[in-house]
């Protein structure tokens, strides 16, 4: 019987110094669960047990260690929940190794090829729809489409000390200067894309009022004679400098440039403010913008695919979905640092970052192994001594059966 007990002992060691050494490989995989060896002993209808057998393996899915990322693309969990993964086939996998890149197709991949999964966003702009499936994330190849100011606004101070204009001795004439007080571009973008510069002058009429005219200085709108049209606001402050026109706004308009609609919308001058410092627009700001080409794509902690374009805007790709079990340890090991689902595991519940019992998600981040390579150092030594002393009650047994023998 010791012979059998001992033989059990050196291939539960041997199994034992098998999961240290994987272990160990790993410590620097990135997203790489370590793993514990469970033994049970064997009985056979006996008081004296037969020998020592593995129970299983099981994976520690503790977090491991964030680190900085290399790639724009990389991602690293805290807290409950795996990346979600798909093959061409559809078969399904998870993974906690957040290294992927974008392949030849546009789709997010690991380094095994398999296409990461989350809710990608649709419409104009893209937004992600409540009830969106999950599928594959694409980062769209081609460019960012225009579109045209809708509304824009002007904030600041005019100067309370700025000279009247008499509007009938001298009447309002954007080429003589002394016609206005002040005068503001802004820019603006037609249909197309087209940028528009708009002049907004303002002429003090009286203590307290003021008059704003617009103008499309790139397609401006033409009278019967041909000359410019301009669209106007008359704006009154009380004694404090307080904006009392309500509403303070003013047209914009123009004619169509180059094929785009003609600009029509309205600027909102309700953060005018008068004072007696010097005259200050300090803000200004339109809807709108150019046609823009992708200039990089980041992934936010909230999972969030962002696109950046060469016209300063951003929009929303998707939404990277994580996936969580009732029992992680039931999860069959794919290789390749990934699990798939098994009934023991139970089905995975599936949310964006944060949600629910989900954990966090981090751009441009990776977790580390959790391996520990100090415990792992002295597992291997417990083990080897371990199997050295089940080769040892092999021996004795071995010397003792020859003594008998020699005895008969």
């Amino acid at each position: 019987m010791s012979f059998s007990q001992g033989l059990s002992g050196l291939n539960a060691a041997a199994q034992a110094l098998d999961v240290v050494g994987n272990n160990i490989a790993n410590s620097q995989t990135v997203g790489f669960k370590s793993g514990t060896i469970a033994f049970a002993d064997v009985f056979a209808g006996s008081q004296v047990g037969m020998g020592v057998q593995v129970a299983g393996v099981n994976q520690n899915f503790s977090d491991g260690v964030l680190s900085q990322g290399s790639s724009a693309l990389d991602m690293g969990i805290q807290g409950n929940g795996f990346f979600r993964l798909v093959d061409d086939a559809g078969r399904i996998f998870y993974s906690r190794n957040g290294q992927f890149e974008k392949d030849a197709n546009g789709y997010i991949v690991n380094q095994q090829g398999l296409k990461l999964t989350g809710y990608q966003a649709t419409g104009t702009p893209p937004t992600i729809q409540p009830g969106s499936p999950v599928g594959p994330i694409e980062i769209p190849t081609g460019q960012m489409g225009a579109k045209a100011s809708d509304s824009g606004s002007m904030s600041g101070n005019i100067s309370s000390g700025e000279e009247a204009i008499d509007q009938t001795a001298n009447p309002f004439d954007p080429k003589d200067s002394k016609s206005y007080n002040y005068v503001q571009p802004m820019d603006a973008y037609d249909s197309l894309g087209n940028k528009h510069t708009i002049n907004a002058y303002y002429v003090k009429t009286a203590d307290n009022k003021w008059t704003v005219y617009t103008n499309d200085t790139t397609s401006p709108q033409k009278d019967a004679g041909g000359n410019d049209m301009f669209q106007k606001v008359d704006l009154e402050f009380d004694a404090s400098g307080k904006l009392t026109t309500n509403p303070a706004k003013v047209q914009v308009s123009g004619e169509s440039y180059k094929g785009g609609l003609p600009l029509d919308f309205e600027l909102d001058l309700d953060g005018l403010t008068q004072q007696a410092s010097d005259t200050s627009i300090d803000k200004v700001s339109t809807t709108g913008y150019a046609p823009g080409l992708m200039n990089g794509y980041s992934v936010g902690d909230n999972g969030q695919v962002i696109a950046s374009y060469s016209n300063g805007q951003s929009q929303l790709i998707g939404q990277v979905v994580l996936a969580n079990f009732n029992n992680a340890g039931g999860l069959s090991a794919e290789g390749n640092n990934c699990w798939s689902e098994t009934p023991e595991s139970g089905q995975p519940v599936m949310g964006a970052s944060g949600t629910g019992n989900l954990g966090t998600l981090y751009g441009n981040r990776l977790e580390a192994s959790n391996v520990d390579l100090s415990q792992e150092m002295v597992n291997m030594i417990i083990y080897q001594r371990n199997y050295q002393s089940n080769s040892q009650t092999i021996k004795t047994q071995s010397e003792l059966l020859q003594i008998v023998s020699n005895l008969g």
